[in-house]
């Protein structure tokens, strides 16, 4: 064999050695490496439900809006239940005059010599007195109801986020308990990140995560919060019988199965405005990587 050869023989091996160690890393990190592409940015959607009914009359405000916690997000026709209170206090009013009364003569003849007034005339005036009493203290309660009904005709914002999807305007009708808005909390955003679960074994919670948003905004760094323990079996459905419905057909092809892993965000960059559904990148740090980089607080005790 000349040297030409001999020359031409290596670079052969040697190429092929590469490509070896090369697709063997390559399947590594995209089998095992603790990433995924499959990241979701959650937050908290908090439903607005008024606690009265009635005609709305204002809607003092707009869609995809800042609100502050307090904030009167709209009203329901509050003037009836103004009227409500008003009459609620007329009748706290009346009930008080009676018990006034029935007091006075519960007090007069209970005084009177038994000559002049029998006993069960006197303790009828004590029961009637108590009677009273008791329609006063009713009064009382159902006058602090219509206030409270009037303070509820305002729905106010629960926290500090932003009104999505209005579709409420002035002439519609509330019903109690059913949701006609909803404001994102802007201080609850968190990222899910769905990792297969081959990627698992290198996934603890503490570890320090990297959020990259499609949108390419600079890198978000947070923090695993925890680990789901469970996801929905499709293969294996409780039947009519409350049996297990196992599939017959096993596929050659088996995927592995995506569990949620929760990040928590140490620190979003001011000019980085997130948005509940988008998608992103997660990455999870080894350990060695993590004490590479400045350390964010945590805000809480991680419990594994």
């Amino acid at each position: 064999m000349n040297l030409s050869s001999l020359i031409r023989a290596i670079s052969t091996v040697a190429l092929l050695g590469a490509a070896i160690v090369l697709g063997h890393t390559l399947w590594n990190h995209y089998m095992y490496a603790p990433w995924t592409r499959d990241g979701r940015v959650r937050a908290k959607v908090v439903n607005i439900a008024p606690d009265v009914a009635g005609i709305v009359t204002d809607v003092p405000v707009a869609d995809n809006q800042f609100v502050h916690r307090g904030d009167i997000l709209f009203d329901i026709d509050r003037e009836r239940f103004r009227l409500a209170l008003q009459q609620s206090e007329a009748e706290v009013a009346l009930r008080k005059s009676e018990f006034d009364m029935r007091k006075q003569q519960a007090a007069r003849r209970a005084q009177l010599d038994g000559s002049v007034i029998s006993t069960e005339v006197r303790e009828d005036s004590g029961s009637q007195a108590r009677q009273a009493y008791a329609g006063y203290q009713a009064a009382l309660a159902a006058r602090e109801v219509a206030r409270l009904n009037l303070e509820r005709s305002a729905i106010r914002s629960p926290v500090d986020g932003y009104v999505t999807n209005l579709n409420l305007y002035p002439g519609d009708y509330a019903s109690v308990g059913a949701a006609r808005l909803a404001v994102i909390d802007r201080n609850s955003y968190w990222v899910y990140g769905y990792f297969e679960e081959t990627k698992l074994p290198h996934v603890h919670v503490g570890d320090k995560a990297e959020i990259r948003l499609l949108s390419g905004s600079p890198v978000i760094e947070g923090h695993v919060e925890s680990i789901a323990r469970g996801v929905s079996d499709r293969d294996n459905p409780s039947g009519p019988t409350l049996l297990a419905d196992v599939n017959p057909v096993f596929t050659w092809v088996r995927l592995a199965q995506r569990v949620p892993v929760r990040i928590h965000l140490d620190a979003v960059p001011d000019d980085v405005p997130l948005a509940a559904g988008t998608t992103c990148t997660v990455t999870i740090l080894p350990a060695e990587k993590a004490s590479k980089i400045t350390p964010v607080a945590i805000s809480h005790e991680l419990k594994q």
